[in-house]
């Protein structure tokens, strides 16, 4: 769930309207086939592959950090021969929230795909935007990001297969069919490598938790934001659960899985799926107000979600225009763990 900033990242790169005789990819069932879908689908509107994770220094010091690569289709320049052309647009954004700190330290880019600075591969997980890359070698998801205050040099080493969302990796995002998208998870992650903030190199290890999503459809017109969390439970097990909230902050559709630790995997729709509100947090900056603090009920997956601290606010009007709450959270309940929450279109509806 990582499509509003996404929307507003391709526009900022000069991606228009698209051309009214581009045809988009379509999401139909199918079985996801792997290594190919790990890699990039050009053919579809938006993509994007999302890391979050928890990470631990040797002075036992824990910090969240995220990184995130967009694909956007634009078509917009569907029949330009000039290598120029922004047939695709590739954004990053990398975070790392630090209680030292206070807040989110945060960057980034985004560009063309043009000319080998900028592209992401078809074969498997291959993302280079400049000199900031993702790329999956064997189980092995490798993030270098070396940002303007901080660097994530990070492996990410999976466990276990791709966990498929929704209906066998197709899933709904609205009332309608179309309203959906190619979707997997790959929870567990084991994270080991370093940070850098304040020029001093920190080794960590964690674990995160993976998305890699592709779409073509835009959410329902009456769509305002969404509330989304990934959890690596303490036991082994594993809980996604999203809502997407209308105008008046109903929730207009949702959905999710537990994964238990003996492998079990439970699928919930919208009618199982529930974020209650229960204490809110007020940007100094912005003035948006976030819930930043959750109970989280999936089916019979029933937990509160506690942020490690509450400015995780990603400001980004200054580039792409947006404003989102991300950030890492704790959750105790039926099963503990630990995870990201991503709370959106709290500033204003989408305009999408």
């Amino acid at each position: 769930m990582k499509r509003r900033a996404f929307i507003a990242a391709a526009l900022a790169c000069g991606a228009g309207r698209a051309r009214a005789d581009v045809r988009f990819g379509a999401v139909l069932p199918r079985a996801l086939v792997f290594p190919r879908d790990h890699g990039s689908h050009p053919e579809f509107r938006t993509e994007w592959w999302y890391l979050t994770g928890w990470t631990r220094d040797r002075g036992g010091v824990e910090r969240g950090v995220q990184v995130t690569f967009f694909r956007s289709r634009p078509g917009v320049a569907e029949t330009l021969t000039s290598a120029f052309a922004p047939r695709q647009i590739l954004f990053a954004h990398a975070a790392i929230a630090d209680p030292h700190v206070g807040h989110l330290l945060h960057d980034q880019r985004a560009a063309r795909a043009v000319l080998g600075l900028a592209g992401a591969a078809e074969s498997t997980t291959d993302v280079l935007l400049d000199d900031w890359r993702l790329a999956l070698d064997g189980d092995v998801y490798r993030a270098y990001v070396p940002a303007r205050d901080f660097t994530l040099d990070l492996a990410f080493r999976a466990a276990g297969a791709p966990l498929a969302q929704g209906d066998d990796g197709v899933s709904r995002k609205g009332p309608l069919p179309a309203q959906a998208s190619y979707y997997y998870s790959r929870p567990h992650l084991r994270v080991t490598g370093r940070l850098v903030i304040d020029g001093a190199s920190r080794d960590v290890d964690g674990e995160a938790w993976l998305d890699h999503e592709w779409s073509s459809e835009y959410l329902a017109a009456n769509a305002a934001g969404w509330d989304w969390a990934g959890l690596d439970l303490d036991d082994g097990g594993a809980v996604m659960a999203f809502r997407i909230r209308d105008v008046r902050g109903a929730t207009l559709w949702g959905g999710g899985t537990w994964q238990h630790a003996d492998g079990r995997v439970e699928r919930f729709g919208p009618d199982a799926i529930a974020f209650e509100p229960l204490r809110t947090w007020r940007s100094p900056r912005t003035s948006v107000e976030y819930p930043v603090s959750m109970r989280l009920r999936a089916g019979s997956y029933d937990a509160i979600l506690t942020p490690l601290l509450d400015d995780q606010e990603l400001d980004a009007r200054a580039s792409v225009g947006t404003i989102y709450w991300e950030g890492a959270v704790r959750a105790s309940g039926t099963a503990s763990g630990r995870g990201y929450l991503e709370l959106t279109g709290y500033e204003s509806p989408l305009k999408l």
